[in-house]
This record gives structure tokens, C-alpha cells and sequence, in this order.
């Protein structure tokens, strides 16, 4: 129904909603799923809202947990809306208040390494999946200390059990909105991908979606010791005692600061050449990101993989070729006289190293270098993942690979694809990251497929299996082939140790230009 205005109403559980016409689609932005996380409510699990008398305006984006973004290092336009209701849903749906419509629903979870990102980016408008009769849904979540933090008192990977609220959410209300509540596909890329990847692994989220899409995720649980080491420092930067009260005496803009001073690269980050080169191969530790999903029994295994392996449930996973390769050019000056490869081969992925180079031809030299942190970060969960579910035979699995380069340098950088999976080309900040000209043939297929998925649980091509690791390559030839053949090699508990024992020593990078974009 619609108000004279011609606003389209939607009767919610907590109360009515007024959103906006685009065309043949509506939009309601900032819708409250939970009570603002302040004051005594700051640091705990999210509180489902209460219900609102009259008709609440939805044609804003509400506000955002990001208050301070990744800046130039972010290829994503990812605005910070300030104020403390951050716990909001964004809902895009072709058909407002018919619930007779179920159509397939697509949860977005944003990236931005668990400390920033925006539910409110223009490249998360679902208006192309709306036309293909796909409802979708974007979610806010707490960031950074706030959402990652450990603290004694309160309950671990807040910012998973915002995600986790917000299905629960879309559960109650998603029919009234045209969605079909029993047709959820959780989405989402790097930190969102690995949040997916999370909530797979969660006993929480049990029966709150039934299909999932993670593109780049990463996922490297902290050990609940090394998250209580972080936060008694943040609380030793602030001055205050590492205690619920203590946090809580803390402003944001306090609690910020002590993470910037964290994550800062010390006076001599980088040691040798090889210190360096190996610290890649660690994987995310080296990143600086402190407060990131910790293992705990509630809500994240130590384990996820087995959990995901275990998980019946449709997925589709997949990364770009060059995730964050252009590191590697940054970094030239660091590795001074040394000869890449070499340095390679005396890592603990020596072995590998020419495989790694017949892998890549199209790099070299610190190219090289960079491609470490991309396979480890990145890459090598999609082979890691997909193999554990084959093997276990239970929930079908499909792998992507997006190799089409952006001509400025000519690699498939962090973020490249999400343009095309939401098949939002003509946004202007898509040159960034994917150059000018991006084909929209590309952007046809890819989001073809995903709507597929979304509606179907199922991807146009054949399953990964551990005998037959197929893949759907999408650059200028999209096609079905053998993929991660390299990344397939690269043992994952060989890594997953170096995960582990550099997340206390993790300061090797210096701060990054806008070659070693992530979100």
C-alpha cells in the first residue's frame, strides 16, 4: 500500500515503515533491527528493537558503525553517517507489501577488515537485483573494538551477533517486504565474506539463512588469549582499566585513537628482506588489524572449517587473481638487492616457488612478492573450504575465479568484481577500481549467475569436487575450467601455523597507498 504522497508502506513487527519509489522498486533505508549498542547497552549482544507507534521515514541510510574510513586505501565509496543507531537494515525490494510475492532474498554483509566499511555505499544498491526479482538487504554491524573487541563481561564477536540479529530480522519481517522468508542467501566480500564464512561455522545462525556467498573472504579466528592481550593494550594506550566499566568510560574518538596507536607500523617495521617475505606468507596478521572474530565455543569455532565442511547448506565461494598483489610494488625498496624468488624459495613456501612462478606469468619480480599475501590472505581458502566440503559430501559447492584485469596495471585487484556480481558499471568510482570501459558482457554473466544462485541455490556450472576442482573463470573468455591449481598446493595447515604464531608480531608493512586497496 501507498500513502498520498505515493511512499510505499510496510508494515513491520516493530512498526511502520515509509520508504521510497525508484522507479519500479522501493527503497527503506536505516531501518533500526536492534536498539542503538550505547550506554549500558554498549558492549553487550544486540537487543531487538522495540516497537515504534506512527509511521518512521526510511528514505535515509541511517547512521554507520564506520567513523573513520580506510581513506585512500578503500576502492569502495563508503560513507560515514554519523549518530548512535547503527544497528539498521537496508531493504531494496521490487515488491513492498506484497506477501504473497516470495521472492529469493540476498543479505549483504560489507567488507573493510572488520573496522570499517558501509552498508550505505551506492555500489550495494540492489536495484539490479530488484529488476531480476531479487530482494535485498543490507546490514550494519558493530566495527573494531566495539564489535570485536574481548572483554570480560561481554559476550565475543559482537559484531557477528549484529549480523546474526539482523537475520533474525529478516526472518520476522522480510514477507512484508515481498522477500520469502524461507529463501535467504547470506552474502558478502573480504571481511563480509569471512563473515559469511562465520556465520556457516556458528551454531547461532542455524536456520536463520539456507544459502551463502563469499567472495574474498578471510577468516583467521584470534585466539581468545592474544584477543584479551589487545584489549588490556588498548586499555593501558587509554588509561583505563580492562574492564566492562572501563571501556565503557571510553569515547568512541578515545577507543579509535588507542587502535590507531595499535595498529601503527612501529619506528622499524620490516626487519629483512625475508623477515618481510615471510611475514606474507602469515597471511592477515601482517596487515596490522587488531580486533578481528575470535574463536569462541558461543559463536565462532577454532575449527570453522571442519563446521563449514559439515554445513549442508549451498555455497558459492570464489576471489580475484591479483587480491592484493600491487603490495608487492610498494614493498620494491624493502626487498632492496635481493631476488624475489629467491627470497620465495627460502620461505615456508619455498617449495612451491616455481609452481608459483608458472602460475603467474603474467608477474615478477615484487609482483611476485605480493602475490604471496593475496594466495595466503585470500586465495587459498577457496581450494582449503571447497576440498573439506567435497570430502565430507554434504552441502554443494561452487567456485569463482575473477581474473579480468583492470588495464591501468593489468591485475584483478581487491574489490574488482564487486561492480559486476551487483552489475552496478556506471556507478563513477568503478573506474577506480576496475578501469575504464569495464565490459558490461562480464557484468551480465557474473550477475546472471549470482540471481541464479540466490534463487535456485545452485550456480551455473559444475560443483567442486577434490577429483574435478571445477571453477568458473570470469574474464574476457568466461568459461567453466580447472582452477586453484597453485593455491590447491599450498597446504593449509603449513599457513595456518604462521597465521597463529605472527598475530603478536605482525608489524612488517608500512602504511599503504592506494596500490594495496582492501575492504
Amino acid at each position: 500500500m501507498t500513502d498520498p504522497a505515493d511512499h510505499p508502506l510496510v508494515q513491520t513487527a516493530e512498526g511502520t515503515v515509509r520508504g521510497v519509489w525508484r522507479g519500479t522498486s522501493a527503497a527503506f533505508l536505516g531501518i533500526p533491527f536492534a536498539e542503538a549498542p550505547v550506554g549500558d547497552l554498549r558492549f553487550l549482544a544486540p537487543v531487538a528493537r522495540a516497537r515504534w507507534t506512527g509511521v518512521r521515514d526510511a528514505v535515509d541510510y541511517g547512521a554507520t558503525a564506520q567513523r573513520r574510513p580506510f581513506g585512500e586505501v578503500t576502492a569502495i565509496p563508503e560513507p560515514s553517517i554519523p549518530g548512535e543507531d547503527i544497528l539498521t537494515v537496508n531493504v531494496f525490494t521490487p515488491a513492498p507489501g506484497d506477501t504473497d510475492a516470495a521472492l529469493p532474498v540476498l543479505f549483504w554483509i560489507h567488507g573493510g577488515g572488520y573496522k570499517a566499511g558501509s552498508p550505505a555505499s551506492p555500489w550495494y544498491d540492489g536495484f539490479a537485483f530488484n529488476r531480476d526479482g531479487v530482494v535485498t538487504v543490507s546490514v550494519g554491524y558493530r566495527l573494531g573494538f566495539d564489535g570485536f573487541g574481548a572483554i570480560d563481561g561481554a559476550p565475543a564477536n559482537r559484531g557477528l551477533l549484529d549480523q546474526i540479529e539482523g537475520l533474525r530480522w529478516v526472518e520476522r519481517n522480510i514477507a512484508a517486504f515481498g522477500g520469502d522468508p524461507a529463501r535467504v542467501t547470506i552474502a558478502g566480500q573480504s571481511a563480509g565474506g569471512g563473515s559469511v564464512l562465520a556465520l556457516l561455522a556458528s551454531p547461532l545462525a542455524t536456520g536463520l539463512f539456507h544459502a551463502a556467498i563469499s567472495q574474498s573472504g578471510s577468516l583467521s579466528p584470534v585466539p581468545p588469549e592474544l584477543a584479551e592481550r589487545r584489549s588490556a593494550r588498548l586499555a593501558e594506550l587509554a588509561g583505563v582499566p580492562a574492564t566492562l566499566d572501563g571501556f565503557r568510560s571510553l569515547t568512541e574518538d578515545q577507543v579509535l585513537d588507542a587502535a590507531a596507536q595499535m595498529e601503527a607500523p612501529p619506528t622499524d617495521p620490516l626487519g629483512s628482506a625475508q623477515d618481510l617475505v615471510d611475514g606474507l606468507v602469515a597471511g592477515p596478521g601482517i596487515l596490522g588489524l587488531q580486533f578481528l572474530p575470535q574463536a569462541d565455543p558461543a559463536s565462532l569455532p577454532a575449527d570453522w572449517v571442519a563446521a563449514v565442511a559439515a554445513d549442508p547448506r549451498p555455497l558459492l565461494l570464489g576471489a580475484v587473481a591479483h587480491e592484493f598483489t600491487l603490495i608487492g610494488t610498494e614493498l620494491a625498496p624493502a626487498l632492496g638487492d635481493a631476488d624475489p624468488v629467491e627470497l620465495i624459495r627460502a620461505s615456508p613456501l619455498g617449495e612451491l616457488t616455481d609452481e608459483l612462478v608458472a602460475a603467474h606469468p603474467e608477474l615478477s619480480g615484487p609482483l611476485l612478492v605480493g602475490q604471496l599475501l593475496s594466495v595466503s590472505t585470500f586465495r587459498r581458502w577457496v581450494p582449503e573450504v571447497a576440498t573439506a566440503r567435497g570430502r565430507g559430501a554434504r552441502g554443494p559447492t561452487w567456485a569463482y575465479d575473477f581474473r579480468r584485469p583492470n588495464p591501468a596495471h593489468g591485475l584483478a585487484t581487491h574489490c574488482c568484481e564487486l561492480p559486476f556480481a551487483w552489475d552496478n558499471l556506471e556507478d563513477p568510482a568503478v573506474a577506480s577500481s576496475c578501469g575504464p570501459g569495464a565490459p558490461q558482457d562480464l557484468a551480465d554473466a557474473m550477475h546472471a549467475a549470482w540471481v541464479r544462485f540466490v534463487t535456485t541455490h545452485e550456480a551455473p556450472w559444475a560443483q567442486w569436487s577434490p577429483e574435478r576442482p571445477r571453477t568458473m573463470v570470469f574474464d574476457a573468455n568466461p568459461g567453466e575450467r580447472d582452477g586453484y591449481d597453485f593455491e590447491t598446493r599450498v597446504a593449509g595447515d603449513r599457513i595456518r601455523g604462521h597465521d597463529v604464531g605472527r598475530q603478536g608480531s605482525q608489524q612488517y608493512l608500512p602504511r599503504r597507498p592506494d596500490s594495496a586497496r582492501h575492504s
